[in-house]
């Protein structure tokens, strides 16, 4: 028991007296020890010179912790200046790492305010910064490099130049990374490339192909061209690298040279014939030339990858080259399981093109969930199924995806157009038109949304709903031709408003003159207005022009009420012949037909 005060004593001086100890681990010894009192029941033991006084405090009672305020509080400042930064608010991360450099002994405490301050364009807190960053041990380079900044930011050309040069000088490997970082983060980009063209000479450049190349490429960004092109030339005559020829290749081709850009590609896919890179550049300028057999045989060669594969694949649908494209997809669906694996989505769409919908399904299902093409693979998927008759399995397809996307407006958008286009396929103007209406709830005043469900309306006989969204899309985009023909047919099919009607689609014919539906809709008005001859005449021709189901249809309802019943008949059976079910022939004759 005599040791009780003693226990108390070490428990006070560990736990409170230590001078070096940190707030919070102040708060925790202390914890610590009134749990240590409390097990040992010392405080519950008489005091063996008599009862103690209740006037008298324990030891621990007497204690205060001392807690720093915010300004003075390290870990406060840097999650400050933290959260400042992820809000994307850098005059809060620059005030708190401007208040944490000042009782921090950590030198990238400092060169962060001092870059921050740079950032906010704060030249007094920038100097502060640096000179702070400086006495706690700052590189010269890290010094050189923050002063160059502070001065291109203040437009003094002199001392920019200044710290530039004794960033170069100060045998920092990276120094001419930080070189390029200062002039790239210029808000002058006059003065940067001043500064590039008087220092970056191919006389102080390092013997490093990387530095020149880094430096003609900061040099064509900043718009100095002939720069760019004098050390990309100097560059390749004096490392010939395959990098260097490429680079000089680039920017003959962006000059538009294309000749010289071609000599060199194939120069430095000469000198580096396994390099991929090279030969995928090469073959994409080809391909753009329209020179598709001349690039497929370049990426025929050599190792293959993903990207080859995919640009292969490329070329041969531009060719409309369905046997290289069998080619690709055979070759591919056999390479290595990662190459595979990565290549999904293109092996369903290979899939899709040669016809194999079952073996598309199949590798839609094999693209990964965080592949880029996983939301564009989940939509194939419901396509495909409607196309192969399981139209439930689509539609339940799209609900998932409604699901899933529920949180990203722009793929939600798609899946429910992709389920209302589905619908209106077969017909199910109904379910289409709430599709569409989920969808605008999504984005609203969407036009191709608008116009979608439009067409639904009109379908189902809804007309005055129909005019209303095709106004209300022309009210958001007054020049959609489509939307001017889709608003005129429908009024004129459903005999009213005709001077509107007429001006709506002479408007339309007048931008698309030979559209076949655009003249469907002007023959179909003329009919409206009691102009048979014209009517037929413009019918006849779209007709003959486009052979559109619906075009026939109305040709044939025409011809009908002149009287040539024969000839009607003859169109009627045309059109049966192209599409059995066409409801719009079936309810025409069962209106002249009764």
């Amino acid at each position: 028991m005599a040791g009780c005060d003693r226990n108390r004593q070490v428990v006070w001086r560990n736990s409170v007296l230590s001078g070096t100890v940190k707030f919070k681990q102040v708060r925790q010894y202390v914890a610590v020890g009134l749990v240590v009192l409390g097990m040992t029941g010392c405080a519950a033991l008489p005091n063996r010179s008599g009862p103690a006084s209740p006037s008298t405090p324990q030891p621990l009672a007497r204690i205060t912790v001392a807690t720093p305020d915010l300004d003075h509080d390290l870990l406060a400042q840097l999650m400050a200046g933290e959260l400042g930064l992820a809000g994307s608010d850098l005059k809060v991360a620059s005030q708190a790492y401007g208040k944490a450099m000042m009782i921090s002994n950590d030198p990238e405490v400092a060169g962060k305010a001092a870059a921050l301050a740079i950032a906010i364009h704060d030249p007094d807190g920038a100097a502060r910064a640096i000179d702070r960053w400086q006495a706690l041990g700052a590189t010269p380079a890290q010094l050189a490099q923050a002063r160059a900044e502070l001065a291109v930011e203040q437009g003094r050309t002199d001392e920019a130049k200044h710290q530039l040069s004794l960033l170069l000088a100060s045998g920092d490997k990276d120094a001419w990374r930080l070189f390029g970082r200062v002039l790239i983060g210029s808000r002058d980009s006059a003065l940067a490339s001043n500064l590039l063209e008087s220092l970056a000479t191919p006389d102080r450049l390092p013997p490093d192909p990387k530095a020149w190349l880094a430096m003609s490429q900061l040099g064509e960004q900043l718009g100095r061209h002939t720069y760019a092109q004098q050390l990309a030339d100097g560059a390749m005559k004096r490392f010939g690298t395959a990098d260097t020829y490429a680079w000089a290749a680039q920017l003959k081709l962006n000059n538009g040279d294309r000749n010289g850009g071609l000599n060199l590609l194939k120069q430095a896919q000469v000198k580096d014939p396994g390099n991929i890179g090279l030969r995928l550049t090469y073959a994409s300028v080809l391909g753009q030339s329209g020179d598709y057999a001349q690039a497929s045989k370049l990426l025929e060669r050599g190792p293959q990858n993903a990207q080859t594969y995919a640009m292969r694949a490329a070329l041969a649908a531009s060719a409309k080259d369905n046997k290289a494209l069998e080619q690709v997809y055979k070759q591919l669906s056999q390479a290595p399981s990662d190459v595979r694996e990565s290549s999904a989505y293109l092996l369903g769409q290979l899939a899709e093109v040669l016809g194999r919908k079952e073996d598309a399904l199949k590798w839609y299902d094999q693209v990964s969930d965080d592949d880029d093409h996983a939301f564009d693979a989940d939509l194939r998927t419901a396509i495909l199924l409607q196309d192969l008759g399981r139209s439930a399995e689509a539609h339940q397809q799209l609900a998932e995806m409604q699901t899933d996307y529920l949180d990203q407006p722009a793929q939600l958008r798609r899946a429910y157009e992709v389920d209302a286009d589905l619908y209106l396929r077969d017909k199910r103007y109904a379910e289409a038109i709430d599709a569409f209406s989920h969808a605008l709830q999504v984005v609203p005043d969407d036009p191709d949304l608008l116009y979608g469900r439009g067409l639904a309306y009109a379908q189902i006989g809804k007309i005055n709903e129909a005019v209303a969204d095709f106004r209300r899309l022309l009210k958001v985009k007054p020049d959609d031709i489509d939307a001017s023909n889709a608003l005129g047919f429908t009024l004129a099919d459903a005999g009213r408003d005709l001077p509107e009607a007429e001006k709506l689609i002479a408007t339309a014919r007048a931008a698309k003159p030979d559209d076949p539906s655009i003249a469907d809709s002007w023959g179909w008005l003329q009919y409206r207005l009691g102009h048979l001859d014209q009517a037929v005449e413009v019918l006849h021709s779209a007709w003959e022009n486009g052979k559109d189901a619906d075009v026939g249809v109305h040709l044939g309802e025409v011809l009908w009420k002149q009287g040539h019943h024969e000839q009607a008949q003859q169109i009627f059976d045309q059109v049966r012949r192209m599409d059995p079910k066409n409801s719009t022939l079936q309810e025409t004759l069962k209106r002249l037909r009764p």
